[in-house]
C-alpha cells in the first residue's frame, strides 16, 4: 500500500503540473499565440469531461453488479454526436450568434430574454448539479482510503479529506476559471488542462484495462471462462430501465452546465463538431471496452463483498503494482476535478449572471448603469457562488454520508437536470413555445423529480424521509414518492423519470398551446427556430433603439472594462467610416452592444441594462411581428409545397399571391402612417405660422389679423375634418360595426345628397343633371350612411370637374335584382391604371395632391358599401362627352342588393 503522504505528494504534484500548464496556455492566449488551442483534438478531449469518477470507477462497479447495464451511459452521448447534424450543431450556432453563456442563458433568450425563467433553470442547475459534486468527491475520498490501506485508515476522516479536496477544487477554479469577466470568453488555460486530464485518465484506464486482460489474467477467453454468464445481464438488455438510462445519458450530453460549457460555449469554431462527432465516440469506445475485462477480473480475484466500484483500484494493489495504483489513482483523480471545475465555472456564472445581477441592478435602481464596478462585482458573485457550489456538494456528501454506490448518485442528477431538456430542444424547435409552457413544465418535472428521486436519497439519514417513502405524507399510499397514484414500477429511478419527463412536456405543449407569446418571445423564437436561414456574421436588427453614445460608452466600460469597451467602440465607429470619435448610436450599434453584454452578464440582464438607456419600443412591433412570422410562415409552406406534386402547384400559385398580398398590405400600412402625417403636419404647419405673425407682429391691422384668423379657423375645420374621417374609417375597418340595416327608399338618399351638393355645384359652376331615375327601390342600408356615400361620390365629382363647362349626370337603374347608380362626369378623368388606388388611403387619381382634401372619401364610400353587401367601382373608358371644352370624364358606379320585396 502506498502511504498517505507519499499520494498526496502525488496528488499535489499533479495538481501543479494543471496550474502550470493552465498558466502558461492563459500567458500564451494573452499574446495572441492560439494555434493548435483551437484544434478539433483539443475541443474533442475537453468535452471528455463528461467522463467523470462515475465512468471511471462506478462504470466498473456498475458492470459487475448489472452487466451490460453501464453501456447505455456511453451509448446516449454517442447517438448524440452522431446525430449532431440534429441537435448539436443548431446550439452551436445558436451560442454564436448571440452570444450564449449557458443553458439557463440559452432558455431565457429564447422565450424573451425572461429573467424568471432563468432564475428557475439555474436553480434547477444547481441542485441537481449538487449530488454530482458529491459524487466526485465520495469517489475521491473513497479510492484514497482504499490506495493508502487499512494501516492508516484509522486515523483518516472522509469528511475532512473531502473538505480539503473541494477547498483545492475551489482555489483552482477561481484562479483560472474567474479571471476574465466575459463568461463566453474562451477559458484556454482551464480547456488545455481538462485536455491533459482527459488523456491522463484515458491512459490510466487503458493501463488497469491490459493489466486485468494480460497481467493477472491469460487473455480475455481466460477472464470471461472463469465468471458466470450472468454477469451480462442480457434478458436485461433493451429493457425500460435501459431506454431510460439511454435518455438520461443523452439528456446529460446537452444538458449538463459543464457540457453545455464545453460543447457550445467554448467552441470556437462550428467544424470542430463533425470531428467531435467520430473522435468522442471514439474516445468512449476506448474506455468501455476494457470496463467488463476490469469487472470480470475484479469478480474472480477479489474476495467477496469487497467494493466493485473499487476494482480499477484493488486489481493492480492486489497484485502489488502500488505505481500502476498510483497512476489509476490519478486517472480518477482527473475524472473528478476536471468535472467539478468545469460545472463550478458554468455555475457561478449562471448564479452570477442571473441571481446576482438581476438583484443587484434592483437594489441598486440606476446606479450600476453610471457608477459603480459591475466587473467587480461579477468576478466576486462568481468567486464566492464557485465556493458556494462545492460547499453544496460537500453537505449532501456529509447528509448521505456517501453510503449511495456512485451510479446511483450520477443517476439523480442527470434525471435532475433533464428537467429543462424540454423546454431547451422545444424552443429551438418550435416557434410557438412560450415562456409561460416552459416554466409550468420545468416546475412540474422539476418537482416530481425532487419528491420521487431527490429527497428519497436521504432515507438512509432521515426517519421522515423513511416514513414519507414507505407510507407517502400523512399516510396516503397513494401519494408515496416511489409508487404515485398507484403505479409500480420495480425500478424507482424509471417510476421518477416517468411521471417528471411525462408532467413537464405535456404541460409545456399545452400551456405553450393556450397562451399567447409575447412581441419579443415571438422574435427571438424566429430567430432560434430559423437560425441557419440568417447569414454568417449577420446579426438580426429588428428593434429601433438609440440612445446618448456617451451613456452606453459608460455601461460597456462598467461591464467590459475601460480598454476592451474602448476598442469595441473604436472598432464600431471604424465600420461606420468614422475616423475619430465614438460611434454613432444607432439601432444596429445597440443590438450589437447589447450581444456584446450579454456575453458578460447574460441575455437577460444585457436586455434589461441596455433597455434603461436605450429604451425599447417591442410593444409597437407586434402587429409587424405578427406579419414577419405569418410571412415566415408562408413562405416555408410554400417551399414545401414547390417541392410536391404538380398537382399541387395551383396551391402553391395561390400561396405566392397571398404572400404578394401581404407584403403588399404592409408597404400600405407603412404608406398610410407617413400620409396621416404629412396630412396632419400640413395644417398644423398653417395654424402655427399664422399664430406666430399674430402673435410676433403686434401692429397688424385689423383687416390681415381677420385674415389670419379665418385661415387658421378654417384649417382648425380640415384638420378636425381629417381626424374624424380617419377614425370613421379606423372605426369601419375595424369590423365593430354594428348597424342595424332596415329596408330603405334609395332614391331619397341619393335626393338628399343631391340636395345637399346643389349649393357647391352651383358655387364651382357645375350642372348636375339627374333624370333617369329607377323609383320605389328599396335596399337594406342605413339611411345616413348611404346619403354619405351618395354625397362623397358626388362631392368628388363637382370639386375635380375642371373642364369648361363642367357637367354630372346622375342616374340610377334596376339590374336583375340590384340597385345600380352611375355618376358620369366631363372632368379631366383617371388613368386606368389608377383605378383602384383612388379607393385606398389617401388616394388621389392622376398623381393629384390636392391641399384641400384628405383622400380619404371613397375609401370611406367602399368600406360603408361592403357593410351593406354593395361596392363602389369606376368604370373604365371615362364619362360622357360633352362637346367643346369637355374632358375624357369619369364614371362611377355604386351597386347595392335590392331588398327582397323589390326583386
Amino acid at each position: 500500500m502506498l502511504s498517505a503522504n507519499l499520494l498526496l505528494f502525488v496528488c499535489l504534484s499533479y495538481v501543479a503540473l494543471l496550474f502550470l500548464v493552465a498558466f502558461v496556455v492563459d500567458r500564451r492566449a494573452q499574446r495572441g499565440r492560439i494555434g493548435w488551442l483551437q484544434s478539433p483534438l483539443v475541443y474533442t478531449l475537453s468535452i471528455s469531461i463528461y467522463c467523470t469518477s462515475w465512468t471511471f470507477y462506478g462504470a466498473v462497479g456498475s458492470a459487475a453488479r448489472n452487466g451490460l447495464e453501464f453501456a447505455t451511459i456511453y451509448l446516449g452521448p454517442t447517438l448524440v454526436f452522431v446525430g449532431w447534424w440534429l441537435i448539436l450543431r443548431k446550439l452551436v450556432r445558436i451560442g454564436r450568434v448571440h452570444r450564449i453563456t449557458s443553458i439557463a442563458d440559452l432558455i431565457s433568450s429564447r422565450f424573451g430574454k425572461s429573467p424568471t425563467l432563468a432564475v428557475f433553470v439555474t436553480l434547477i442547475a444547481v441542485i441537481a448539479t449538487t449530488p454530482y459534486i458529491a459524487l466526485q468527491l465520495q469517489s475521491v475520498t473513497t479510492s484514497f482510503r482504499v490506495i493508502i490501506g487499512s494501516t492508516e485508515n484509522a486515523g483518516l476522516n472522509d469528511s475532512v479529506t473531502a473538505f480539503w479536496v473541494a477547498a483545492g477544487m475551489a482555489l483552482f477554479t477561481i484562479l483560472f476559471g474567474t479571471r476574465n469577466v466575459t463568461a463566453n470568453e474562451r477559458h484556454h488555460g482551464v480547456v488545455a488542462a481538462i485536455a491533459v486530464e482527459a488523456l491522463v485518465k484515458l491512459f490510466a484506464f487503458i493501463a488497469v484495462g491490459l493489466f486485468a486482460i494480460y497481467g493477472i489474467s491469460g487473455g480475455i477467453s481466460d477472464i470471461f471462462s472463469r465468471v458466470s454468464p450472468e454477469l451480462l445481464h442480457a434478458n436485461d438488455v433493451f429493457s425500460s430501465r435501459w431506454v431510460a438510462l439511454t435518455f438520461l445519458s443523452a439528456t446529460a450530453i446537452i444538458c449538463l452546465p459543464r457540457q453545455f460549457q464545453v460543447t457550445v460555449v467554448e467552441n470556437v469554431d462550428e467544424k470542430h463538431l463533425a470531428t467531435a462527432s467520430w473522435l468522442f465516440p471514439l474516445y468512449l469506445v476506448l474506455l468501455s471496452i476494457f470496463v467488463l475485462p476490469i469487472a470480470a477480473a475484479g469478480l474472480t480475484q477479489m474476495p467477496e463483498g469487497s467494493n466493485t466500484d473499487m476494482f480499477v483500484l484493488t486489481l493492480p494493489l492486489s497484485a502489488g503494482q502500488e505505481g500502476l495504483a498510483a497512476f489509476a489513482f490519478i486517472g480518477g483523480f482527473s475524472s473528478a476535478t476536471s468535472m467539478v471545475i468545469v460545472a463550478a465555472i458554468a455555475l457561478s456564472t449562471m448564479v452570477s449572471n442571473h441571481i446576482v445581477m438581476p438583484v443587484a441592478l434592483k437594489v441598486s435602481q440606476a446606479d450600476y448603469y453610471t457608477s459603480g464596478d459591475v466587473r467587480r462585482l461579477l468576478l466576486r458573485s462568481r468567486r464566492i457562488s464557485i465556493a458556494g457550489i462545492l460547499m453544496l456538494g460537500f453537505i449532501y456528501f456529509r447528509l448521505t454520508g456517501g453510503s449511495e454506490g456512485l451510479a446511483s448518485i450520477g443517476l439523480i442528477a442527470f434525471a435532475g437536470i433533464a428537467q429543462v431538456l424540454p423546454g431547451a430542444v422545444g424552443g429551438v424547435m418550435w416557434r410557438g413555445a412560450t415562456r409561460y409552457g416552459a416554466l409550468a413544465g420545468m416546475t412540474a418535472g422539476f418537482a416530481a423529480w425532487a419528491y420521487m428521486l431527490l429527497i428519497p436519497s436521504f432515507r438512509a439519514e432521515f426517519d421522515l424521509v423513511r416514513s414519507l417513502v414507505l407510507h407517502g405524507p400523512f399516510g396516503i399510499g397513494l401519494l408515496r414518492p416511489e409508487a404515485f397514484l398507484g403505479l409500480t414500477i420495480s425500478d424507482p429511478l424509471v417510476h421518477a423519470l416517468f411521471w417528471s419527463i411525462a408532467a413537464n412536456t405535456v404541460l409545456f405543449v399545452f400551456v405553450s398551446l393556450v397562451t399567447r407569446p409575447t412581441p419579443l418571445e415571438r422574435l427571438q423564437g424566429a430567430l432560434f427556430v430559423d437560425v441557419f436561414r440568417m447569414r454568417p456574421g449577420e446579426p438580426p436588427r429588428v428593434l429601433h433603439r438609440t440612445a446618448p453614445v456617451e451613456d452606453l460608452f459608460v455601461l460597456a466600460q462598467r461591464i467590459l472594462g475601460a480598454e476592451p469597451a474602448r476598442l469595441l467602440f473604436a472598432d464600431i465607429a471604424r465600420a461606420q467610416g468614422l475616423r475619430s470619435g465614438l460611434p454613432v448610436a444607432d439601432d444596429a450599434f445597440v443590438s450589437r452592444l447589447e450581444r456584446e453584454l450579454a456575453g458578460s452578464v447574460g441575455a437577460a440582464s444585457a436586455h434589461a441594462m441596455v433597455s434603461q438607456v436605450a429604451g425599447g419600443g417591442t410593444i409597437s412591433l407586434t402587429e409587424l411581428m405578427k406579419i414577419a412570422d405569418e410571412t415566415a410562415q408562408i413562405l416555408e409552406y410554400s417551399q414545401q409545397l414547390t417541392e410536391k406534386s404538380a398537382e399541387l402547384e395551383s396551391t402553391a400559385r395561390q400561396l405566392r399571391v397571398a404572400n404578394t398580398k401581404l407584403q403588399t398590405l404592409s408597404a400600405q400600412k407603412d404608406d398610410f402612417l407617413s400620409q396621416v402625417s404629412h396630412e396632419l403636419r400640413t395644417p398644423m404647419t398653417s395654424i402655427r405660422s399664422f399664430s406666430e405673425i399674430l402673435l410676433e407682429t403686434p401692429d397688424v391691422n385689423g383687416a390681415q389679423a381677420k385674415r389670419f384668423l379665418t385661415i387658421i379657423n378654417e384649417e382648425c375645420l380640415r384638420l378636425t375634418k381629417l381626424l374624424d374621417e380617419i377614425l370613421d374609417l379606423s372605426f369601419l375597418e375595424s369590423g365593430k360595426v354594428s348597424w342595424t340595416l332596415v329596408p330603405v327608399d334609395a332614391n331619397a338618399a341619393l335626393d338628399r345628397a343631391l340636395a345637399s351638393i346643389s349649393v357647391l355645384a352651383e358655387k364651382n359652376g357645375v350642372q348636375v343633371v339627374a333624370d333617369e331615375r329607377a323609383k320605389g327601390v328599396k335596399v337594406m342600408a342605413d339611411f345616413g350612411r348611404l346619403t354619405q356615400v351618395f354625397l362623397n361620390v358626388l362631392n368628388n365629382s363637382v370639386k375635380y370637374n375642371t373642364s369648361a363647362s363642367p357637367r354630372i349626370e346622375v342616374k340610377s337603374r334596376r339590374e336583375s335584382g340590384t340597385y345600380v347608380v352611375s355618376i358620369a362626369d366631363n372632368g379631366p378623368g383617371i388613368p386606368d391604371s389608377d383605378s383602384e388606388i383612388i379607393f385606398s388611403k389617401f388616394g388621389r387619381g392622376g398623381g393629384r395632391q390636392d391641399v384641400g382634401s384628405s383622400g380619404l372619401g371613397l375609401s370611406i364610400s367602399r368600406e360603408i358599401l361592403r357593410k351593406f353587401n354593395g361596392d363602389v367601382f369606376l368604370k373604365p373608358g371615362g364619362g360622357p362627352s360633352d362637346g367643346p371644352g369637355g374632358g375624357p370624364g369619369a364614371t362611377f358606379e355604386i351597386r347595392l342588393p335590392a331588398a327582397r320585396r323589390n326583386r
